[in-house]
């Protein structure tokens, strides 16, 4: 069966059977669906090749590469700073999972490190037979650029904004939330990872989950996030964390904080608990910028999913803790389009609180959300439905450049930018206990 057919015809389902089960109810009508960009396994690959590789970072030093194999294979990595040369050898681990029929191939990881930043290193996955890849380290300490797009997709349009993040001089790519829009249909996932893995084998990705990432049936398939789990382990124990769904990690200077819209958020929550303390473990003299992902948007002027407990009753329970550490900036998807906001706290401007920007603008085949509400909140300062990806160049502990990059015509166009100052450096915006 053909896999929109499929996708039809077991979203209708489940959406008949188990109405208001799955996710939060969407507050707008949805424009049509558009066609996926399908990634397919390349023929002259045998079962043991690596394929869907991609990195992310692993405390301050190390690096998890993860890729995947039709049959099973030794799941080792070499790696090594000259081309070509013989290199350290690392063994990690290989696990699996099913998903009603579906079977997924051998998925491999293996933390490789210590590593020396801002460095080339080369590597191969599997075998001395594989094709040998390469990926840059982050830097140690300022400047640092984070390339930032929210609900990928797999699309023309998603393949546009990768086209455009690859031209750009990145360090490290976040990303909360809405990965593959596989949406149940796990050839998709795979799909996914093919379609990424050019950038994401040669940067760290680091990633929260989003809606369609839960993939819960009732009844059925119990189990939520179990490929984004499988597929995507993040760096959560490093952290404290009990879950892959929430954790954080520190990068040349700045404290970035994943946070789950779609797990338990309450302030008797393990994700609560676990983020009160980890605000207050910040060092701000080690970091002195803070940065939250979070994928259902807690300031949205966008008429597309108004009233979500994801967005409404998150933002009750964690905005104050959020406000009282200065976090900088809150970065959110979910909503299709652009908006960045002033610096807020319980919705009036406030010095002390973070700016909020929404980028879920990736390319997905949901297309854009393109209605606003009118008028405008004065703490909306600017707001487009176009795709694209954003840029958060920190240049220093002081100063920070925030580029949108709108994908226009396939050329990528700069249509907002801001200069941003931490709050760690302003002296009325001490952390408050």
């Amino acid at each position: 069966m053909d896999l929109r057919v499929l996708r039809l015809v077991l979203t209708f389902a489940v959406a008949f059977a188990f109405a208001g089960s799955i996710g939060g109810v969407y507050s707008y009508n949805r424009p049509p669906m558009r066609n996926e960009l399908i990634v397919r396994h390349l023929e002259d690959l045998d079962d043991s090749s690596p394929q869907q590789v991609h990195i992310s970072s692993v405390g301050e030093d190390k690096m998890r590469i993860s890729w995947i194999t039709d049959s099973s294979t030794p799941a080792t990595v070499e790696y090594t700073t000259t081309s070509g040369a013989q290199g350290t050898s690392v063994t990690g681990t290989t696990s699996s999972y099913d998903y009603l029929i579906y079977k997924s191939g051998e998925i491999h990881e293996v933390v490789i490190g210590p590593l020396n930043p801002n460095t080339v290193y080369y590597y191969r996955c599997g075998s001395n037979s594989a094709p040998e890849l390469s990926f840059k380290t982050p830097p140690a300490q300022f400047p640092i650029n984070f390339a930032v797009v929210g609900d990928l997709g797999q699309t023309d349009w998603t393949n546009s904004t990768l086209q455009h993040i690859a031209q750009s001089n990145y360090d490290m790519l976040l990303l909360p939330g809405d990965l593959s829009y596989a949406d149940f249909i796990q050839p998709l996932w795979d799909s996914f990872g093919r379609l990424v893995e050019p950038l994401a084998s040669q940067r760290p990705w680091m990633v929260t989950q989003g809606n369609h990432e839960v993939e819960k049936i009732p009844l059925v398939h119990k189990e939520p996030f179990t490929a984004y789990n499988a597929r995507w382990r993040m760096p959560f124990e490093e952290s404290g964390s009990d879950s892959n769904l929430y954790y954080s990690f520190d990068v040349a200077g700045v404290h970035v904080i994943m946070l789950g819209s779609y797990t338990d958020f309450g302030p008797t929550s393990s994700q609560y608990s676990w983020l009160q303390a980890d605000l207050g473990k910040i060092d701000r003299n080690k970091t002195p910028w803070t940065v939250v992902l979070i994928h259902a948007p807690w300031y949205n002027t966008n008429t597309a999913h108004q009233g979500e407990k994801e967005s409404i009753d998150m933002k009750a329970s964690m905005e104050k803790l959020l406000y009282q550490a200065r976090v900088d900036v809150v970065f959110a998807g979910h909503v299709h389009a652009y908006e960045r906001f002033t610096r807020v706290y319980n919705g009036n401007t406030d010095n002390c609180a973070p700016v909020y920007i929404n980028i879920g603008d990736g390319g997905n085949r949901e297309g854009l959300a393109s209605k606003y509400q009118n008028p405008k909140p004065d703490i909306s300062l600017f707001r487009e439905a176009s795709f694209g990806h954003g840029e958060l160049n920190v240049v220093n502990s002081t100063n920070a450049f925030w580029t949108w990059h709108r994908n226009d015509d396939d050329e990528a166009v700069t249509s907002d930018s801001l200069w941003l100052t931490s709050l760690s450096s302003e002296p009325a915006c001490k952390v408050q206990n």
